[in-house]
């Protein structure tokens, strides 16, 4: 499963979402707001993105991650919107019958999402200097 929403991501549910007899290992991946980057200091963050194609290719994702590794479920959903400092923006859980699958599996969901879903991050700086990045190379320039 991927989603993608505005409002706070309940950590505390999608592990209850988890829980299965056969997982010896559950790994939940937090991306929280940091106060900085690339040596300069941020103030807050704002996440945009393709509402359609960011679905799908997320979606995709969690597939590809459950074909790859030996898993019994993977789960990500990303917020968009304006976050402070030390907010959630964005989840990963994998859960496997043993932790090296669910470990490898989890920094595989993250790295492809942050890679290749189409979700564009703005950051504001103290300087009031304001920055749009993608790290999706595919993604293009920021919608308006």
């Amino acid at each position: 499963m991927f989603s993608i929403q505005k409002n706070p991501i309940d950590v505390m549910a999608l592990r209850h979402q988890m829980t299965d007899p056969t997982c010896g290992a559950l790994v939940v991946f937090e991306g929280l707001v940091r106060n900085h980057h690339e040596g300069r200091d941020v103030k807050k963050l704002h996440y945009t993105h393709h509402p359609v194609l960011a679905q799908k290719e997320g979606e995709r994702i969690v597939a590809e991650t459950m074909k790859k590794f030996p898993m019994v479920q993977a789960l990500a959903v990303h917020r968009i919107g304006t976050f402070e400092i030390s907010e959630c923006a964005v989840v990963t859980l994998t859960a496997s019958a043993h932790r090296e699958a669910a470990f490898d599996a989890n920094r595989y969901l993250i790295d492809s999402i942050k890679a290749r879903v189409p979700i564009w991050k703005q950051e504001t700086y103290a300087t009031g200097e304001i920055e749009w990045t993608s790290p999706c190379p595919n993604c293009g320039p920021v919608p308006h």
